[in-house]
């Protein structure tokens, strides 16, 4: 077996493992600092909308072009009297979009660019964008986010339980905000694509989420019968039992999407594998920080507020003191490891937290050997 399959198999075992929960507060913290980022980002710097939402002309420009793309967007903005924004293509014709102009000033422009390029008139292709079509785009697209959100609210809260479903729902906004704020930091044009991309991202979020519910419904079932473990740390239990397995699932979608964002995009040039890959880029990451670090800590916090679990956790403390009372060295003392209820065997520390000691273990002598 790999290192990696024997870590995940300790991990699922609960031999190793990292306390996220307990250290909730450093991760919500980080969030929120990142989510302010982004905010501050969105609200200074604004989203650099595209063509499809603004209006304008697109003009496409013959292949093999020699002309740099810096002084084709010079020729642009100073024929246009506009910003252009200008792509090189993989097949070394140049993509020119100039927002903000009618048929008219589309036409002028085409002649001028035609002249400056030295080419004829004829060669260069121009497209004229009404900023409607762009608008119907993101109006069906937040009707879809809505919908969307709706309906994993209502599925979390009928599955697994509604405070489940309103973390699911924070960590689902978390990732957008801070997809949206990169992008608006970064400078990225808003396009369709985009749009797709964010939509894209709400499903991978969700999925990494859901599994660590899964895990911790499974595990927690039957929890107020047993007075070992406390709420908070069968949660970490189980993001530790499913950590691999999400680091595993978030790389491999990455991969493809930082070929298309870093080789499609930045070698050919091609602007909407740019505008769909960025967005699943940051998205994919996001994604699986917030399944790890913010969703299931979240729900163990909601969890303790239950009187129920509050009473649990009084009896897990009060049996842990009993048990170091009667523990001559606590330093070595062990702990056992296994599901809820269960007697488990003397094992390394694990991950959930002190547990009480085994029955195993000799009682009444000094170092609790069988002789």
């Amino acid at each position: 077996m790999s290192k990696l399959g024997t870590l995940g198999a300790r991990l699922h075992h609960g031999e190793v493992g990292y306390d996220f929960v307990k250290n909730r507060k450093i991760w919500y913290a980080v969030s929120i600092l990142i989510t302010i980022l982004a905010i501050a980002g969105l609200a200074v710097r604004g989203l650099h909308m595209g063509i499809e939402f603004q209006g304008g002309a697109v003009f496409t420009t013959p292949k093999n072009m020699t002309v740099s793309v810096a002084t084709a967007e010079g020729y642009a903005e100073e024929a246009s009297g506009h910003d252009a924004i200008v792509q090189q293509l993989g097949d070394g014709s140049m993509r020119i979009q100039v927002a903000g102009i009618d048929t008219g000033t589309s036409d002028k422009i085409k002649d001028t660019l035609a002249e400056d390029l030295k080419i004829d008139a004829e060669q260069i292709n121009a497209e004229l964008v009404g900023p409607s079509w762009g608008e119907q785009i993101a109006n069906k697209a937040w009707q879809g986010l809505g919908i969307f959100m709706v309906l994993v609210v209502i599925y979390l809260a009928i599955a697994f339980e509604w405070r489940m479903a309103v973390a699911a729902f924070v960590a689902l906004i978390h990732d957008i905000t801070i997809t949206v704020g990169i992008y608006a930091l970064v400078g990225f044009e808003v396009t369709p694509g985009t749009v797709i991309g964010l939509l894209t991202i709400l499903g991978y979020s969700l999925y990494d989420t859901v599994v660590v519910f899964d895990s911790l419904k499974e595990q927690t079932r039957d929890i107020t019968k047993q007075n070992r473990w406390t709420y908070s740390e069968i949660a970490n239990r189980s993001i530790n039992s499913t950590l691999v397995r999400s680091i595993n699932t978030t790389v491999v979608a990455l991969l493809p999407v930082a070929g298309l964002l870093f080789i499609g995009g930045g070698v050919l040039g091609a602007g909407m594998l740019n505008d769909i890959s960025l967005s699943l880029f940051v998205g994919l990451a996001a994604g699986a920080y917030s399944s790890i670090f913010i969703a299931t800590p979240l729900v163990a916090d909601l969890k303790e507020l239950e009187p129920g679990m509050k009473s649990l956790k009084k009896r897990v403390m009060a049996k842990r003191a009993q048990g170091a009372d009667e523990d001559e060295d606590p330093q070595t003392a062990t702990v056992a490891v296994g599901g809820p209820g269960d007697e488990g065997e003397d094992v390394t520390p694990a991950v959930v937290g002190p547990r009480s000691r085994s029955a195993s273990r000799g009682r009444g002598r000094p170092s609790g050997k069988r002789r």
